[in-house]
């Protein structure tokens, strides 16, 4: 008999995507997503896993670059 968790990555279609709030920090997002820039432009995602940025200082939006550190975001 097979226990997989529902969670894990071999259960999980390869159409789901993950999203983690990192505490005081980016979003993680696991899986295949369609970024637009506010222009409605398409962003190519070149890795499976990427870092959304919510401090808003990043000079990569909408990707995370550290910057949260440098000015003690808090969530």
């Amino acid at each position: 008999m097979n226990k997989q968790s529902h969670n894990s990555p071999e259960a999980r279609g390869s159409d789901d995507v993950e999203v983690v709030a990192c505490a005081d920090g980016p979003l993680l997002v696991r899986g295949t997503i369609n970024l637009r820039s506010s222009d409605g432009e398409p962003i190519p995602q070149s890795r499976r896993t990427v870092a959304l940025c919510r401090c808003g200082v990043s000079d990569i939006k909408p990707f995370c670059d550290g910057t949260h550190k440098l000015v003690n975001f808090k969530a």
